[in-house]
């Protein structure tokens, strides 16, 4: 018999109210996924086999790369299966699981966003003690928190989530586990844990967004001191990508999670969830590599190698 405190599997809702037409949506998803995949893909292979790339920057550009492949992962593949499925079960425990690395992923990617926001600042406040300031070291240390520590705090979070009571059913109204959709079925009192989720929310995304807010302000005060055109044009080239990043991920990540309370619009967060699950990773290769004239060169090089290698193969 199974426990009556949660059930045994939820339904994700995903968008079941579109009937057939939802198996049109496939295609273009599968479409989407596999762009970003490879797009990210490309961007981490680049960093890795050029020496030119073994910088602080593009070291931080890869790892967020990596968590852009590994978020989309959690939830999008499953989605897409969904599409096609004419039951959209998940066990509660592979739901649990989901919840728990998605959103340690998520928050790890602005933790490694308030890295590359440090990063600039050296780079363009204090360019003389660059190299000791953002050492090998430093950096790792600086990623490695970044990894550990979400993954390290979301794990009380899953286990309230697991011991609470879900006595309005088992159909979630969303393509993942989501935080919303998931207390909407609980009877328990979560006043609590939307406490402690809220806390979280502003420890992870608010924190790092301050991070960035600071470093940004001191370097535009930099830049603007700079006498010549060209010096201030080129400074601001290094960050337009990133700050790109930065309003597409905090803007959707803080109208979804850091408000308090359970009782949000899930329509709502669906829609803004399916963006940031498919478009934001599809656009980062775009807008990281764009305006990035150094990784373009050797995105190039990389390209007329690969020709040569496959002309000589040929041969």
């Amino acid at each position: 018999m199974a426990n009556l405190s949660h059930p045994s599997e939820f339904i994700l809702l995903g968008f079941s109210p579109l009937g057939k037409l939802q198996i049109l949506l496939y295609g273009p998803f599968l479409v989407l996924y596999l762009l970003a995949f490879i797009g990210n893909t490309v961007i981490i292979i680049t960093i890795f086999v050029d020496t030119h790339l073994h910088t602080p920057m593009y070291f931080f550009l890869g790892n967020f790369s990596l968590l852009e492949i590994l978020v989309t992962m959690t939830a999008v593949p499953r989605m897409l299966s969904d599409l096609l499925a004419p039951h959209k079960v998940i066990s509660f425990t592979g739901c649990m699981v989901q919840f728990y690395f998605y959103f340690s992923l998520g928050s790890t990617s602005f933790l490694i966003l308030s890295d590359m926001a440090l990063d600039r600042f050296v780079a363009i406040c204090h360019p003389l003690h660059y190299g000791t300031l953002m050492s090998g070291a430093v950096c790792a240390q600086l990623a490695g928190a970044a990894w550990a520590t979400p993954f390290l705090a979301m794990v009380p979070t899953v286990f309230s989530r697991v011991h609470l009571n879900y006595c309005h059913g088992n159909i979630i109204n969303h393509f993942f586990c989501d935080n919303a959709p998931l207390m909407q079925l609980s009877c328990s009192d979560t006043r609590l844990l939307e406490s402690w989720d809220f806390v979280m929310a502003l420890a992870f995304v608010l924190s790092s967004f301050l991070v960035t807010l600071v470093s940004y302000g001191y370097i535009v005060s930099t830049v603007l001191r700079i006498p010549s055109a060209s010096g201030r044009q080129k400074a601001f080239s290094t960050c337009g990508s990133h700050l790109t990043l930065v309003f597409i991920g905090y803007s959707s990540t803080i109208f979804l999670y850091v408000r308090p309370g359970k009782a949000h619009s899930v329509e709502v967060n669906k829609t803004v969830a399916l963006v940031t699950s498919f478009l934001t990773p599809f656009l980062n290769p775009f807008i990281l590599t764009l305006r990035n004239e150094t990784f373009k060169a050797v995105l190039r090089g990389q390209m007329q190698r690969l020709k040569g290698l496959l002309q000589e193969v040929q041969i």
